[in-house]
């Protein structure tokens, strides 16, 4: 079984070439339903498991949802369940918060034990509001999902933004968005998520958006920040005057297994009830955070 090891130079682990693709493809198939790329599990993966705990660990993270993310978003476009304003607006807000959590990452939350801290403590937070939204309203039936899972009759401007889905109407502010993608874009910075992980749940459980219209664009969302965070990492220097690069092979053999699991999870996610979507990556999101935060103390 050696002979299957391959050492990573830019991390300097060593390990079986097939595990990363394999791990990236089983968690991007269930998270993917809810429109997180998985990058959120993958991080803990790589630090704990792998060993793996530069600041680097983030831009491979970011590669990974730049290599695995359009496997979900062309689906969720063939669907017709991409709502390109509400993509849009996840972009613009989230990008200039991942140059800002680039900079946090980098210079205050280089020690991994402090990191895992700050992450356990932002991933608590977002299980406990999944968990609230859960049994909150009425969740979308996914039978006769092809014929009612379509997106219809978008209408935006600079306060509201209005959508039909499942024969149902869906608004929310434009403002609050923003703000919240903003926020959002920090964290996911810091975090190396490109900060759908955060947006998803935010907007399902504040915004009251359904789940199976804010995957598609919180997938692009990922993309389109992951792209910047990459070019952040590999090019602005750190504190000892060095970039922090992502490992490349690692990162994209990550990429390649959350691809083809991310195509998977958006194929199947319409006939998967939204409160067993829900309650999935709630229980999972709740696990990690608890387990870093227990390893500060």
């Amino acid at each position: 079984m050696d002979s299957l090891k391959i050492l990573f130079p830019i991390s300097g682990i060593e390990t079986y070439f097939f595990l990363p693709p394999l791990v990236a493809f089983i968690i991007s198939f269930f998270t993917s339903m809810g429109g997180v790329s998985g990058a959120f599990l993958i991080l803990p993966f790589q630090m704990s498991i792998l060993g793996f705990t530069s600041p680097s660990v983030s831009a491979t993270n970011f590669l990974y949802n730049i290599v695995g993310t359009p496997g979900g978003i062309v689906t969720y476009i063939r669907e017709q369940r991409m709502v390109w304003p509400l993509a849009a607006l996840i972009s613009l807000g989230t990008l200039p918060g991942v140059l800002i959590g680039y900079y946090v990452r980098v210079r205050y939350l280089p020690d991994p034990k402090v990191f895992k801290l700050f992450v356990g403590v932002v991933l608590l937070y977002i299980g406990f509001r999944l968990f609230k939204s859960i049994g909150k309203k009425k969740c979308v039936s996914p039978s006769h999902a092809d014929r009612t899972f379509v997106v219809s009759n978008v209408f935006w401007n600079l306060k509201r933004m209005e959508f039909d889905f499942s024969g149902e109407p869906v608004t929310f502010s434009v403002p609050a968005l923003l703000t919240l993608t903003l926020i959002v874009g920090i964290i996911g910075g810091i975090y190396g998520i490109g900060g759908g992980a955060v947006i998803a749940p935010f907007c399902v459980s504040i915004l009251h958006i359904p789940v199976f219209t804010i995957a598609g664009p919180a997938l692009f969302g990922t993309f389109m920040t992951s792209i910047a965070g990459v070019f952040f990492y590999s090019t602005i220097p750190i504190n000892s005057g060095r970039t922090a690069p992502p490992d490349w092979l690692l990162g994209f053999l990550f990429g390649v297994g959350g691809l083809l699991g991310m195509y998977l999870g958006a194929r199947c996610q319409k006939y998967v009830p939204e409160r067993m979507i829900k309650a999935i990556l709630a229980l999972v999101i709740l696990i990690v955070s608890l387990k870093y935060i227990v390893q500060f103390f």
